[in-house]
């Protein structure tokens, strides 16, 4: 199973993170991934500057807004899946 973790911390949260999980929560369930994707709340990745940040499993942390979350799991999860 991919786990996408996404920030919540108080930069992200002020960036939209809630709006973001919404999102690719709603792209998984389109998508009839729930068996495959997990979308997970983390307090801090140590990336404010980035935030929203979300990182794959272990991976590296990437820099998601609402406006790119589709471009986001094309790029980084679609594939993976």
């Amino acid at each position: 199973m991919l786990t996408i973790h996404v920030c919540i911390g108080s930069a992200c949260h002020l960036k939209g993170a809630y709006n973001v999980i919404n999102k690719l929560q709603e792209i998984i369930k389109e998508r009839k991934l729930e068996d495959k994707v997990v979308v997970k709340g983390a307090f801090c990745l140590g990336e404010c500057t980035k935030a929203v940040s979300v990182k794959i499993d272990e991976g590296t942390i990437i820099s998601v807004s609402e406006e790119t979350v589709d471009d986001f799991f094309e790029q980084y999860v679609a594939g993976r899946v």
